[in-house]
């Protein structure tokens, strides 16, 4: 169970910065409040011999703050803030730490990329398709260091009814990849 302790203005802040712009629109000036932010990587997993896709199912405090359980069903994924490597690598070196899967010798299928969070910050998403199986299942997963990340197999069969349980949260771009599956692959 999650207990809040408080909210706080973040003086600090380590992986966003607020910002404010200040701009014209056809000769109005206009103030919108924005967040930078770093561009991230997300990435599609299909456990073939289950017949599922591999989730991770974590704690994130904003949604909380909307539903009072904070829980969400997510893709794989992570920040691209590692200097010297290639998104793709990031995106394997995430499934690795989240997910204990090894795609060092696997294929990884760029899919595309859109925008996040447009609204406020604005962030790039490159989203990626692997299949897993138990024989690259070489790690524990759960995120490192204080991250608290569970791996959730969600059967093909129940996947669409999911996308649509409102009563379980979850990201667009977990949307968009299971209904760019669907148009590949069927189910």
């Amino acid at each position: 169970m999650i207990e809040i302790e408080k909210i706080e203005s973040c003086n600090d802040p380590h992986f966003i910065k607020p910002k404010c712009v200040v701009y014209r629109q056809k000769g109005i000036q206009k103030r919108w409040e924005i967040v930078e932010t770093h561009d991230s990587v997300a990435i599609l997993l299909y456990h073939r011999d289950k017949e599922a896709f591999v989730l991770v199912k974590q704690f994130r405090p904003a949604v909380y703050l909307k539903n009072g359980e904070g829980y969400t069903y997510e893709l794989c994924a992570g920040l691209i803030d590692k200097a010297g490597k290639s998104i793709e690598e990031i995106a394997q070196e995430e499934v690795f730490e989240e997910c204990g899967y090894d795609l060092s010798n696997r294929k990884i299928v760029r899919i595309t990329s859109f925008f996040t969070a447009v609204g406020f910050a604005g962030g790039e998403q490159t989203l990626f398709f692997a299949e897993v199986d138990e024989t690259i299942h070489t790690g524990k997963g759960g995120g490192i260091e204080d991250e608290e990340i569970e791996v959730v197999y969600l059967p093909l069969s129940e996947a669409r009814s999911f996308m649509f349980d409102e009563t379980k949260a979850k990201t667009p771009g977990l949307l968009f990849a299971f209904m760019w599956f669907f148009e590949q692959y069927g189910g």
